[in-house]
C-alpha cells in the first residue's frame, strides 16, 4: 500500500475556497478507486500549509486511479475550480509507505 501525501501552499485569505476544493475531492477520489484519509486545512500556526491524503495498492493502481479521475466528471470541476480560483501557490506530491502501526 502507498499513500499520496499532497502539500499544498495556499493563498492564506482563501482558506475557504480550499475547504471547497477539498470537499470535491472529498467525492471525486473514493468514487475514482482511491481510499481517501482526508483533506486537512489551516487552523493554527501557518495559514499557507494545507494537506490531502490517500492511499492506493501500488503505482500501477494509481495510474488507473488518475485516469479514472480526468474522466470524472466532478474531479474534472474540482480542478477547474483551483484553477479559476488561484488559491493553490504550490502543490507537492509525495508517495509513502507506511513502516509504522502495522499489526505485526
Amino acid at each position: 500500500m502507498i499513500t499520496c501525501f499532497i502539500r499544498y501552499q495556499i493563498e492564506p485569505t482563501r482558506i475557504d475556497a480550499f475547504e471547497h476544493y477539498a470537499r470535491g475531492w472529498n467525492t471525486a477520489i473514493p468514487r475514482c478507486g482511491a481510499d481517501l484519509i482526508g483533506y486537512f486545512a489551516p487552523h493554527e500556526g501557518s495559514a499557507t500549509t494545507a494537506y490531502g491524503l490517500y492511499s492506493l495498492p501500488d503505482l500501477a493502481a494509481y495510474e488507473r486511479y488518475r485516469a479514472r479521475l480526468r474522466d470524472d466528471p466532478l474531479g474534472r470541476e474540482t480542478f477547474r475550480f483551483a484553477q479559476a480560483e488561484r488559491f493553490i501557490r504550490r502543490e507537492d506530491r509525495l508517495f509513502l509507505r507506511r513502516v509504522t502501526g502495522l499489526a505485526e
